[in-house]
């Protein structure tokens, strides 16, 4: 049996058993996919031991992505990023990759949204600076908006054709832009958005990483407007696919388990 899982503290909220599982059942595959929650303190040496006990692959949550760099070895974009999401242990020594960027790259091709143009993400944290460079490496040019701009710019810095900007600049920075994606958490707790609805267009694609309300106040404004719109559950699922598809080499069963995400959510 292949043993995949996740470390993360806490992880009892999470949606990803559920989804690799449904995956699991699907192809036939004799895998299972469980959690475990270290201590918040113990991230490299929860990758030490599941090499010891011969885990096939992990998913790291918080607060663990920055941590585990040292404890393996780095595919470019996860060094460039400076976190880690999935960590393979197949190849002799563990490898660790950021799938956050691919997954949000997937949920816009997913629904056939043009990778070109301008991009207007929204945050500069850990979320932030996976779609950044995963839009950048597409192509876009980026525009980073965050609430302490110093931080957008320090960021822009490291990402290629990239500016950092205040949210104050928001308006402005999406009257030309082709996709926008809301990286920060305001709209999980209470029915808000970081974006003007008035600054929405409808030839913007609009990718929010909340998932938890599913339809978000900015999804909202989004469709008011006449908007493309990607919920966070896309996202989720394109980065667990992402993961799925490196440890076991088949191709996602990405309806199957789509359907179980959202059986959950």
């Amino acid at each position: 049996m292949d043993v995949y899982g996740l470390i993360g503290n806490p992880v009892g909220h999470s949606l990803s058993p559920p989804m690799h599982e449904a995956g699991y059942e699907a192809l036939g595959l004799d895998a299972r996919y469980v959690t475990f929650e270290p201590p918040a303190d113990a991230g490299a040496e929860a990758i030490e031991a599941a090499e010891t006990l011969g885990v096939d692959g992990l998913n790291v949550t918080i607060p663990f992505k920055q941590d585990v760099l040292d404890a393996v070895d780095p595919a470019p974009l996860a060094e460039r990023i400076g976190a880690v999401n999935t960590v393979d242990f197949t190849g002799g020594t563990p490898t660790g990759y950021n799938t956050d960027a691919v997954g949000a790259v997937r949920a816009l091709d997913h629904h056939d949204v043009s990778l070109s143009g301008t991009a207007v993400v929204v945050g500069a944290g850990g979320a932030g600076r996976a779609v950044a460079f995963g839009l950048a490496d597409e192509g876009l040019s980026v525009r980073i908006a965050n609430r302490t701009e110093s931080k957008a710019d320090a960021l822009a810095d490291e990402v290629p054709d990239a500016s950092g900007h205040g949210l104050d600049s928001l308006s402005d920075l999406l009257a030309n832009a082709d996709i926008l994606v809301n990286c920060t958490s305001v709209g999980m707790e209470e029915d808000k958005t970081p974006v003007p609805a008035d600054a929405l267009h409808s030839d913007l694609a609009v990718l929010d990483a909340v998932y938890t309300p599913i339809e978000t106040r900015l999804l909202q404004d989004a469709a008011a407007a006449g908007a493309t719109t990607v919920d966070g559950a896309w996202m989720l699922l394109y980065q667990g696919v992402e993961a799925f598809e490196r440890w076991t080499g088949e191709d996602a069963p990405v309806d199957r388990m789509d359907g179980r995400l959202r059986e959950h959510l």
